[in-house]
């Protein structure tokens, strides 16, 4: 999970606990409020039951009258067409209610069962077939049922207790109505059939009762404003006329004559009941005020609350998201620096310290200085602490990386100084083979300083690897361009069983350039010897050559053990990117193949053979190859697979080896027919002399050496389980020179060394004196010097001028170069 989602979840979960609290918090003043809106839908409701309650007790006033022979039927017909529209309007409110109490609600559905039922019983009233008792108590019970829902309201959930004695007040104001009512109507009854019996004397008495516990519950419940207003409102003449007729019927015994007119009471009782009501309708404004303004103080507390509550958490989010922006940017910020250091700027840092003189001067801290600092995030906090954390892993690690830069510096001009000194010993050591040599007529004792001759070139090799190691190169160059195949002949005769390799098919001209003849020799050569050592003794490694648009294709197949895909395609990747430094001790022969390669663009490849053993293959570029026309002879066709007809092929020629042609102090190496061999002072040899391994040491006079004082080698790999390594460690020697029988064939011996004529040697000329010495007639005669032609002549000379030349230059910068190392020591 990425820090913006733990951060957004580390919020969240916080802020779903405060709004499940404020949840739980809120929902008291929520349901309070609602409950507010309720009661106040409820009382609305019960100031229509009132006034529908006023106009059913018109109406049955007037109904009895009707029925008792008192009334007509026009004032029944206003009563109860003014009935009909407090009906409706009360139906209207009743509509709105969403919940009431279970009392008030079994009240409403008796009220709703009655109004349905109103019109039969007006059809009855109005066609006389009704009494007036039952008349009576019809209305009462629904006017009962009426009265019963204003009581039941103040039973609701979260009534407040003020409030619920204020509805049971106004309740007990329209019972007080109710009970004056039946006491109108009890008179009314009286009346008609000619005064009070015992049943209809109770009942006005207990009217008067109840009229009189009403009021007191009014008085009792409600404020001292609702009396004031019932008393000053029964205290007008209206009231006192009611009240005086209300006295004189309850001084009339039962089985008496009323002496109240009829009309006189039915007005008198009627003004009455219009005074309660006055009285009602102020008590249910009042109590519905009451109950709105507590349900709007109610609702402005939830609202508060809620508003406060999503305040503080749209405050608590905003806070939480500008916070958590900064921080992910900050730790964005810090991501894409680390990013950036690690995939991009660390390894470029690392790669240009890998580079010769890539400090130039500077110390390991003064590079680390110069990085600067990837990561700008910084600051007192933890975040911030962090990058400057990371600045100085980065500062660590580049001045770390300049430290071994500068201790590769340094070992590289330790190999380069061993180098240097290896070749100079190994000058000497050829200069005086060539001493000895120059005059040996004994064949064994030729054919083992041939060997130590070899010998030489091997070690000349393997210094010019240190050289190549210290990051330095050949410094010499070739004047001319010279054809591949003598090339990889001088490759050949540089490694220990030259006599193994054979030249395939080798496509004719091919030339290597004059300015990397020798780096693509000693590719060849570090590759042969791999080739040679990690195969079968009794095998032949072959070499073929091919044109392939403008490059040119060098394979090496040997028959060896083969390697493992693993190693290979490890191996692979180290040829197509040198490593800085030495590299793997045992695969440091391909180490220096590889920076070789780089160097001029080459590519070396393994690859697995259809049969035992590995392909390794050089790409030579176009820049690489120049024009080398050869005298060729065309093959007959299809007579070698894998030759395309119409191109001419060179004639596959032996590999040489030290020994089978006459040697000169100074002159070039080989092949059979001369002119076309590297020469050790680096020139195209001239004539049929050889030297032998093809290249010879550049020695501290200057003119030897095919591959100069800056020279490649590669340390060859030990076998190991896993197949053909091809590089590693120099393994000794499995295959040393033995003397082998001499034949008198062409003049050389089965191994391949010139043979010299044992003839009678030629006395030297007697002397008088040499250097101001006699002679002694009895001194042993001295063998005549080995004649030369004249062009023979003519090649010393200029080749001892030439050495003479390069050694005085030469000679020169090595008492520098050993004056700079004594310094340095």
């Amino acid at each position: 999970m990425k820090i913006n989602r733990r951060l957004v979840l580390l919020v969240t979960v916080p802020l779903v606990v405060a709004v499940t609290f404020a949840v739980l918090a809120l929902a008291p003043a929520t349901q309070q409020a609602l409950q507010a809106n309720r009661l106040t839908a409820m009382v609305d409701v019960a100031a229509s039951a009132s006034q529908l309650t006023h106009h059913l007790q018109r109406e049955r006033a007037a109904a009895t009258a009707l029925v008792s022979t008192q009334g007509d039927p026009e004032a029944f017909r206003e009563t109860s067409s003014a009935t009909d529209k407090s009906v409706a309007r009360f139906r209207s409110e009743l509509g709105q209610l969403s919940s009431v109490p279970g009392n008030a609600q079994s009240a409403l559905d008796r009220i709703d069962q009655f109004i349905d039922e109103m019109p039969s019983l007006r059809a009855q009233v109005r066609s006389g077939g009704s009494t007036v008792t039952a008349l009576t108590f019809g209305y009462r019970i629904v006017i009962a049922d009426l009265i019963d829902y204003r009581d039941g309201i103040a039973q609701a959930d979260g009534v407040d207790a003020d409030v619920a004695d204020r509805i049971r007040a106004a309740a007990a104001i329209s019972r007080a109505s109710e009970h004056m009512g039946q006491q109108q109507v009890a008179v009314m009854k009286a009346q008609a059939t000619g005064g009070f019996t015992e049943a209809s004397k109770r009942t006005f008495d207990a009217t008067r009762i109840g009229y009189t516990e009403a009021t007191g519950s009014l008085f009792d419940l409600g404020p001292q404003q609702w009396r004031t207003w019932l008393e000053r409102t029964l205290s007008g003449p209206k009231a006192l006329e009611a009240r005086r007729l209300e006295d004189t019927v309850s001084r009339t015994a039962p089985d008496q004559e009323l002496t109240v007119d009829p009309e006189e009471w039915q007005k008198a009782s009627a003004d009455r009941l219009t005074l309660l009501r006055s009285v009602e309708s102020r008590i249910d404004d009042s109590v519905l005020k009451t109950v709105t303004e507590t349900r709007t103080s109610l609702a402005w507390l939830a609202g508060a609350e809620v508003a406060l509550v999503l305040l503080t958490l749209i405050g608590a989010v905003v806070v939480a998201i500008r916070l958590g922006r900064v921080m992910i940017r900050r730790l964005r910020d810090l991501r894409n620096a680390a990013h950036e250091v690690a995939h991009t700027g660390l390894p470029r840092v690392m790669t240009e310290l890998s580079q010769p003189g890539a400090l130039s001067g500077a110390t390991p801290e003064q590079v680390a200085e110069r990085s600067g600092n990837p990561v700008k995030t910084t600051g007192l906090d933890e975040i911030g602490e962090v990058g400057e954390a990371f600045n100085a892993v980065h500062h660590e690690a580049v001045r770390l990386a300049a430290q071994q830069a500068h201790i590769h510096e340094q070992f590289a001009e330790t190999l380069v100084g061993v180098a240097r000194r290896g070749a100079q010993l190994t000058t000497v050591m050829v200069s005086e083979l060539d001493m000895v040599q120059r005059d040996e007529a004994d064949p064994e004792r030729m054919k083992t300083l041939f060997a130590l001759d070899h010998l030489a070139i091997r070690m000349e090799r393997n210094t010019n690897n240190l050289l190549v190691l210290g990051g330095y190169g050949h410094g010499r160059v070739r004047s001319a361009d010279i054809s591949c195949s003598t090339v990889i002949v001088a490759a050949a005769q540089q490694i220990e069983r030259f006599d193994r390799v054979s030249l395939g098919v080798i496509e004719s001209g091919i030339g290597i350039a004059a300015r990397v003849v020798h780096d693509v020799a000693h590719i060849l050569a570090e590759l042969l010897d791999n080739a040679t050592r990690f195969s079968p003794p009794d095998k032949q490694v072959g070499v073929a050559v091919w044109r392939l648009w403008d490059r040119a294709v060098v394979q090496i197949v040997d028959e060896g053990v083969g390697i493992t895909a693993e190693r290979r395609a490890n191996l692979n990747k180290g040829l197509l990117e040198p490593k800085s430094g030495i590299g793997d001790v045992r695969s440091m022969g391909l180490h220096v193949v590889a920076r070789l390669a780089a160097r001029h663009g080459i590519v070396v490849e393994l690859r697995d053979s259809s049969g035992p053993g590995t392909i390794a293959e050089v790409t030579l570029p176009a820049n690489v190859l120049a024009a080398a026309p050869q005298e060729t002879t065309p093959r007959p066709q299809g007579s070698l697979s894998g030759e395309r007809p119409g191109v001419r092929y060179e004639t596959p020629r032996p590999i040489t080896g030290p020994g089978q042609f006459s040697r000169r102090t100074n002159a070039g190496a080989g092949t059979p027919g001369g002119r076309n061999g590297i020469g050790r002072n680096g020139d195209a040899a001239e004539s049929g002399d050889y030297n032998p391994a093809g290249a010879g040491a550049q020695g501290s006079n200057g003119s030897n050496g095919s591959a100069g004082s800056n020279g490649s080698t590669a340390t060859q790999e030990n076998p190991s389980p896993q197949g053909d390594d091809r590089a590693g460690a120099t393994a000794p020697s499995q295959h040393p020179v033995h003397a082998e029988p001499v034949s008198r064939i062409a003049g050389v011996s089965s191994s391949g060394l010139p043979l010299r004529q044992r003839n009678t040697p030629k006395q030297w000329p007697t002397l008088g004196k040499r250097d101001g010495a006699d002679q002694r007639s009895g001194a042993a005669p001295k063998p005549s010097p080995r004649r030369r032609d004249s062009r023979q002549v003519s090649d010393v000379l200029a080749a001892y001028a030439q050495g003479i030349n390069r050694s005085t230059s030469h000679r020169g910068r090595s008492a520098t170069d050993d004056d700079t190392q004594r310094s340095k020591k």
